[in-house]
């Protein structure tokens, strides 16, 4: 299993409560009202839209699907500054021939990562770039449920003829040490199971960087978002096909 070596970091939040951050319940930390409401989509073009999906039927090159939540849609950014439009040209730049598609949807949880998870199989894509699980972080829902929600994802998707890679995130500290050791544990435990790659987490050289991150210290900026690209890139290169074109310098 590929690794990308790097120590999980404090993920986000749009507002860190003031007082006492004392150690939280493993099932029950607190709640939190700052996750986006679901909303189909990002800024790259989504399966949702009726142009994209037609251009996705006369695409032929082997597609890309980067599967998640707002940190995948691009949440807060123009149009064409998500990460997986950040891919895209890099993919481009360096000569390969895919076609990436932003599966992201802002607000989703694992579980409407589960439903949603058909759909993702019927693009027969040839790579699949899971991120999920901040929301469900974010909103103290039982470590239990997302396990088994991220298992059923992965294990839809690593019995069809699709390679998959995970990515994840982590909390903040006020969630307690427990929660958050168990939270992290989910994507290692995971990616044994399955044999995936995993980048253990997404915003590695974003989060807490000047420029990086937008007011609400949850998502990208376009700025960030390239690293992100970048670093989805060096997780998925291993399983690329060799490129047909020379590097575009």
């Amino acid at each position: 299993m590929w690794r990308v070596a790097i120590v999980p970091i404090l993920a986000v939040l749009l507002a860190i409560e003031t007082g006492c951050k004392s150690s939280a319940p493993s099932q029950a930390p607190p709640d939190r009202t700052d996750v986006p409401t679901p909303t189909a989509g990002g800024p790259a073009a989504s399966t949702s839209d009726t142009a994209a999906e037609s251009s996705l039927e006369q695409d032929t090159r082997p597609r890309i699907v980067c599967f998640g939540d707002s940190l995948t849609a691009g949440y807060g950014t123009e149009a064409g500054q998500a990460y997986p439009d950040f891919l895209q040209a890099e993919l481009d730049r360096r000569g390969y021939t895919y076609r990436v598609v932003n599966a992201g949807t802002s607000g989703n949880t694992t579980k409407d990562g589960v439903e949603r998870v058909a759909s993702i199989v019927a693009m027969k894509p040839a790579i699949v770039v899971v991120e999920f699980g901040g929301n469900d972080g974010l909103r103290g829902l039982r470590i239990g449920d997302t396990r088994a929600n991220l298992d059923r994802i992965l294990s839809v998707l690593t019995a069809s003829d699709s390679k998959v890679v995970l990515a994840g995130i982590t909390l903040p500290p006020d969630y307690g040490a427990d929660y958050i050791r168990q939270f992290n544990e989910n994507y290692d435990l995971l990616a044994r199971k399955f044999h995936v790659p995993m980048l253990p987490f997404l915003l590695k050289g974003v989060f807490g960087v000047d420029g990086m991150m937008q007011r609400d210290r949850t998502h990208a900026t376009a700025a960030g978002n390239k690293i992100v690209a970048a670093n989805v890139f060096t997780l998925i290169q291993p399983l690329l096909k060799k490129p047909t074109t020379p590097l575009q310098r």
